[in-house]
């Protein structure tokens, strides 16, 4: 499991401002959903670790997902912007 995910890449959409920031933000619950939706279906929010909290800004964002308490895999959050 941890091979189909490691460097696998979300993209989100969001209502942003001109200068980058998001009208609100992307959860851990955001971004399990949308690995759901790439047929990851075993990632739960709680395995998806944001140290800095919730993203805020419009770019890519190098996330972890604790898979078990031994196997920790990346994955590129890339946050696009809306106006």
């Amino acid at each position: 499991m941890a091979e189909k995910i490691d460097g696998t890449t979300v993209q989100l959409t969001r209502k942003a401002s001109v200068d980058g920031r998001l009208f609100g933000s992307v959860s851990t619950a955001d971004i399990a959903e949308a690995l759901h939706a790439q047929g990851h279906a075993s990632v739960e929010k709680s395995m998806v670790r944001l140290p800095q909290g919730p993203l805020k800004l419009v770019g890519d964002e190098h996330v972890q997902i604790a898979l078990h308490s031994d196997v920790v895999v990346t994955v590129t959050v890339s946050v696009l912007g809306e106006q």
